[in-house]
């Protein structure tokens, strides 16, 4: 594509402010505006998507619970998993949505390739998994043909949340990360730097740009 694809690191950031500005990013776009990957790490919360049943959400104890617009059940996000919001014009793109999901899919399993780890994806179930287990999430939002909402990838983080829920409504779902599977440290900046290059591999994007490290901030336009 001609226009570039900017690239944010936000770090470790809120739940609730992030997605409203992703909201008020999507809204505000035209035409011409750039398409942009937010990568950063939340602090423990789960999210339960539009079309979320209450019952999968099993004893959340002090982590928060937010009802959100994307697709999708419940899921977990803390500190040492990786989350990129992708915030597309996937009219522009010519991608088709499920097209769209397969390349984010494809994305995911080639960055954990290169460090040895063999992933799959489902047709029935969106995200990725590794022996059954699943290591990357899917859902995303598609609102006036722009995309929002992403992608969350297990790095090293404390996966004992996930017992705390039925993950994407599946009773009973292996959960599993990179650092369990690889056995040494993983370094965060080294997945985020690997995963950029992949989505602009996979995405069709000609060249891709870094942009400041801070949520855009914009004024007068409604969630």
């Amino acid at each position: 594509m001609s226009l570039p694809l900017g690239f944010r690191e936000l770090g470790q950031v809120d739940y609730e402010p992030t997605w409203h500005a992703m909201q008020q990013f999507t809204n505000s776009r035209d035409a011409n505006t750039a398409d942009e990957v937010w990568l950063l790490e939340h602090a423990p919360v789960f999210t339960q998507g539009q079309a979320g049943k209450a019952e999968h959400v099993l004893f959340p104890g002090d982590i928060p619970v937010v009802q959100v617009d994307r697709g999708g059940q419940v899921t977990y996000h803390g500190p040492g998993q990786l989350v990129a919001y992708l915030l597309l014009d996937v009219r522009r793109s010519a991608l088709g949505v499920r097209e769209l999901v397969s390349r984010i899919e494809l994305s995911l399993i080639d960055l954990l390739a290169s460090y040895g780890i063999e992933a799959n994806a489902k047709p029935d179930a969106p995200g990725v998994y590794v022996n059954g287990a699943k290591i990357a999430s899917l859902g995303l939002r598609i609102r006036g043909g722009r995309s929002f909402h992403g992608l969350a990838l297990n790095v090293d983080m404390d996966l004992q949340p996930f017992k705390r829920i039925n993950p994407c409504g599946y009773a009973g779902m292996a959960m599993t990360q990179m650092a369990d599977l690889i056995g040494t440290p993983v370094a965060m900046s080294e997945v985020s730097a690997r995963l950029r290059e992949q989505l602009v591999k996979h995405l069709g994007y000609a060249e891709h740009t870094t942009l400041p490290g801070e949520i855009p901030r914009l004024t007068g336009v409604p969630a």
